[in-house]
């Protein structure tokens, strides 16, 4: 049994009275503990399709079961919260900057009322160290952090409940290429260590397939191809996946060459 399926999902929006499919008849899969890299450009479904998941849009037709239970139906969404967990392009607009980062950590998990406020200090303070968040910011605003300390707020606060699923939608799209490549190395840790399931939304093929096992390329609200990473890069079947390959690797060797070294270095 898969920890997250999607079966069917048809998503429409209405806009100066036109009707706009934002996603068509899309079916995925993912298993425990799997790394899925959801890839495609702007405006093809993929945070849509984020959104559905984790249940803050509302799919036409179609089901989401998650761990076993269907939530699409409405039912059993604050255990399936607690279980599955999201992280945004923009961290800073999902902080209270009146917040300090203790206390922006500490939501994550006060409204599963799991432990009490010293327990639940102490495992915020566990993910300020885990995520590499100096203790002493612990007193600062949000507002005070860069753009890669908010990235590792936003991670700290979503993993505090130990959650099945991460939902990362183009989280790491707006920071600058070090600091994007720290966070890739934060989530790979959070997966190998942590057996954390996540689905990762990107515009970047080179990004996801340095941390996904599996890619599913969308377009045009649909899922055109899907398979393991190795795969992908080095026979990839659709024009899109082409399309999207040959933008940031038109020498020789392509992805599969770069991503044999990134493995290399690891």
């Amino acid at each position: 049994m898969a920890l997250l399926e999607l079966k069917g999902i048809n998503k429409s929006f209405s806009r100066n009275k036109k009707e706009t499919l934002a996603v068509k008849n899309l079916s995925l899969t993912i298993d425990y503990g799997e790394c899925l890299g959801l890839v495609g450009e702007s405006g093809c479904g993929k945070s849509t399709t984020a959104g559905i998941i984790a249940r803050l849009v509302k799919e036409d037709s179609g089901t989401v079961e998650f761990d076993g239970h269907i939530i699409s139906g409405g039912a059993y969404l604050k255990p399936a919260g607690r279980h599955m967990q999201m992280i945004f392009q923009n961290p800073q607009d999902s902080f209270d900057p009146r917040d300090t980062l203790l206390d922006s950590v500490m939501q994550g998990a006060k409204s599963y009322k799991l432990w009490d406020r010293e327990e639940l200090k102490k495992r915020a303070f566990d993910m300020l160290d885990y995520t590499g968040l100096k203790m002493s910011y612990a007193d600062i605003r949000t507002s005070e952090l860069s753009g890669g300390e908010c990235q590792r707020a936003a991670i700290a606060r979503a993993i505090i409940c130990q959650p099945k699923l991460l939902i990362c939608d183009e989280a790491t799209s707006s920071l600058d290429v070090l600091v994007q490549a720290q966070i890739v190395d934060l989530l790979k840790r959070l997966k190998a260590e942590k057996r954390m399931a996540m689905l990762f939304i990107t515009h970047d093929i080179p990004l996801a397939a340095a941390l996904c096992d599996r890619i599913a390329v969308m377009h045009n609200g649909e899922i055109v191809e899907e398979g393991a990473t190795k795969r992908m890069l080095k026979a990839p079947v659709h024009s899109q996946t082409k399309k999207l390959i040959s933008a940031v690797m038109p020498a020789a060797g392509g992805m599969d060459g770069k991503i044999s070294k990134e493995n290399n270095n690891e």
